[in-house]
């Protein structure tokens, strides 16, 4: 006990000190309470860290009692780090979010915890607000808009988003950055680094320097506007041909590194129900095209939006034609694919459809996962090792599978730990999208439904195809291929035929006695 003690006080110490060093050392400007910040996110840590090393010390493990205790102690440890994440906000919040959107990857304590960091974002305020439109754009409010509301349509970690009217009469939203995230964000990193290195050194098994890795690599993206601006335009290009999809456009000359002015469009969030049958929306034609559009994204293009949670998905009747619209905002972050990756991937989820399990490990293997491929086939799917032998297109999900996906994630927590670290990095951002879509479709109750595991077997029959033509090295050869891929994709749409049928026969058959 005196030796944990002891690891714990040096620990501290050494962050303490490291801290201060890295403080004096950069010369930063003491006012802005950075030095507060580290303290917050140093103490925290190590109360932490204390609870996990002492509390189960007079439980023998595997009881029922154990169990119990360690719920309660991944409980008030999730709300610890929450109200971290609240004090210090910024980066913190959305490392915070990050991990809240990974429910088939952390023990539910914490993930139900930390979803709540999606509703506790500041808001800037007006004069802060005013200051980064006058240093970015040069002009006052006045001189650029006809009328800016001052209360936000909604805040986020990084920025919060108003609603204007420019002079020409057309309305925008425009979305500002809040004014210290940019100065904060390096220096809240580092701090993260060298406490999750610390708590790996007490707790060997907790690997998360994956996070870290992807929060340096990303976080700097997410903070150029102007990045999130062609990513709307270039994602607006290539899906194109979806008529239900809306990408807002961006109006370049009021917009900076900081600030992105956009096309204003309202609708009810992808998981609100209860908005959609007012609305007269269709939740499966909304569940359907939302599959649709990423399994596109994802296996044909290789080019990813990776932060789907329900306030950056809307929908809505599109004013001029009435049809149902999907409206998918904050294009801040995406996950270029690299070709050979996306093609094991679009093996795997083929293999993961058909319940071909030497595919499943072949693929697996392919893309890292080593042994751990069964653990890495339930961490993609959120199925159990028995649905995924079967095939997960023929099993449907029940209420006891996901409780045992869920309370396996407490269970194997160091193992999920050394998956994600040995999984190529590209595979970080589509596992948390996954569980983000996964998240819509429990909330419309439309998960693993057949539409959607057509829709992306099409997608990776067109993928596959797309690529043996690349390399096949006559003209007759690349006949065959797009025969082949035509016969898979006649055969894929005859199935898609005879469940209509069988589900129309159903509906008919009580109607016609």
């Amino acid at each position: 006990m005196a030796n944990r003690l002891l690891k714990v006080s040096s620990l501290a110490t050494a962050v303490f000190a490291s801290s201060g060093f890295y403080l004096y050392s950069s010369h930063l400007d003491l006012s802005d309470l950075s030095v507060i910040r580290f303290g917050r996110a140093v103490a925290t840590t190590a109360v932490i860290s204390y609870d996990y090393l002492t509390a189960f010390r007079h439980v023998e493990n595997g009881t029922d009692e154990y169990w119990d205790l360690k719920s309660k102690v991944h409980r008030r440890s999730a709300e610890r780090l929450r109200d971290l994440c609240c004090a210090n906000r910024g980066t913190f919040i959305k490392v915070g979010q990050h991990l809240g959107a990974l429910d088939y990857l952390l023990p539910e304590e914490y993930t139900s915890t930390l979803k709540v960091l999606h509703s506790r974002a500041p808001e800037s305020s007006m004069e802060e607000i005013q200051q980064v439109i006058r240093e970015d754009l040069g002009k006052e409010l006045s001189e650029l808009f006809l009328s800016f509301e001052e209360k936000p349509q909604g805040a986020a970690s990084l920025a919060q988003v108003h609603k204007a009217v420019l002079h020409d009469g057309k309305t925008v939203a425009v979305k500002i950055q809040h004014p210290k995230v940019q100065k904060q964000s390096a220096n809240d990193i580092l701090v993260m680094e060298v406490l999750l290195k610390a708590v790996h050194w007490l707790f060997p098994d907790f690997a998360l320097m994956w996070l870290v890795e992807e929060a340096k690599k990303n976080m700097p993206l997410e903070l150029d506007f102007l990045n999130e601006g062609r990513n709307a335009e270039k994602v607006a290009d290539m899906l194109a041909h979806f008529h239900f999809l809306k990408i807002p456009m961006i109006h370049w000359n009021l917009s900076t590194k900081r600030i992105l002015t956009m096309e204003f469009a309202d609708g009810g969030q992808v998981n609100d129900r209860d908005y959609m049958q007012t609305h007269g929306i269709n939740v499966n034609e909304i569940s359907e095209n939302l599959g649709k559009m990423y399994s596109e994204m994802i296996f044909v293009h290789g080019f990813v939006h990776c932060d789907p949670h329900p306030g950056n998905v809307l929908v809505r009747k599109c004013p001029q034609t009435k049809k149902n619209e999907i409206v998918l905002l904050d294009h801040g972050l995406y996950q270029v694919l690299q070709p050979d990756f996306r093609l094991n991937y679009c093996q795997l989820w083929q293999a993961l459809i058909k319940g071909d399990m030497s595919g499943v490990e072949r693929y697996s293997r392919r893309l890292g996962a080593g042994d751990l491929y069964p653990l890495f086939a339930c961490v993609l799917t959120a199925r159990s090792w028995k649905a995924v032998n079967a095939g997960i297109s023929s099993v449907p999900v029940t209420r006891s599978e996901d409780i045992e996906i869920r309370t396996n994630a407490g269970l194997y927590l160091p193992q999920i730990s050394d998956l994600l670290n040995r999984v190529p990095r590209q595979m970080l951002l589509l596992l948390k999208t996954n569980d983000l879509l996964r998240g819509i479709e429990t909330t419309l109750q439309t998960r693993a439904s057949s539409s959607s595991f057509i829709n992306m077997s099409r997608c990776c029959i067109r993928a596959i195809a797309r690529h043996k033509r690349t390399k096949a090295q006559s003209r007759r050869r690349r006949v065959q291929i797009t025969l082949a891929e035509s016969l898979s994709l006649w055969k894929l749409y005859m199935y898609e035929l005879f469940l209509w049928l069988k589900g129309s026969m159903t509906i008919l058959m009580p109607l016609l006695h």
